[in-house]
């Protein structure tokens, strides 16, 4: 059974950083491409950043810069480094798994507060 687990969030200060982690099960090649969403109260799901197998990495205008996607494939974990946060950064933070086309495996979430 896939399961991916967040860990990592809580309340920080603006200007202040979070490392999120994302441990897979079985295994993170059970994927072909990770990704990491954050969905704010009262908006949709967004995609923050996603990296390949490869380490092909996309990220979203809004954290170029701030944000750093990395894995660990020995740990079968995926981690989000997030540096000078902004209230803005203030969502629920999702793991993603891409299987096929879609990214369709999600974790239940990691609530990521900032505080300005």
């Amino acid at each position: 059974q896939v399961q991916l687990v967040e860990s990592g969030g809580g309340l920080v200060q603006a200007g202040g950083s979070l490392r999120l982690s994302c441990a897979v099960s079985p295994s993170i090649f059970s994927f072909s491409a990770m990704g990491w969403y954050r969905q704010a109260p009262g908006t949709g799901r967004e995609m923050v950043v996603t990296i390949t197998g490869g380490g092909t990495t996309s990220y979203a205008d809004s954290v170029k810069g701030r944000f750093t996607i990395s894995r660990d494939n020995a740990k079968n974990t995926i981690y989000l480094q997030m540096n000078s946060l902004e209230p803005e950064d203030a969502a629920v933070y999702y793991c993603a798994g891409r299987g096929g086309v879609l990214y369709d495996y999600w974790g239940q979430g990691t609530q990521v507060t900032v505080s300005s």
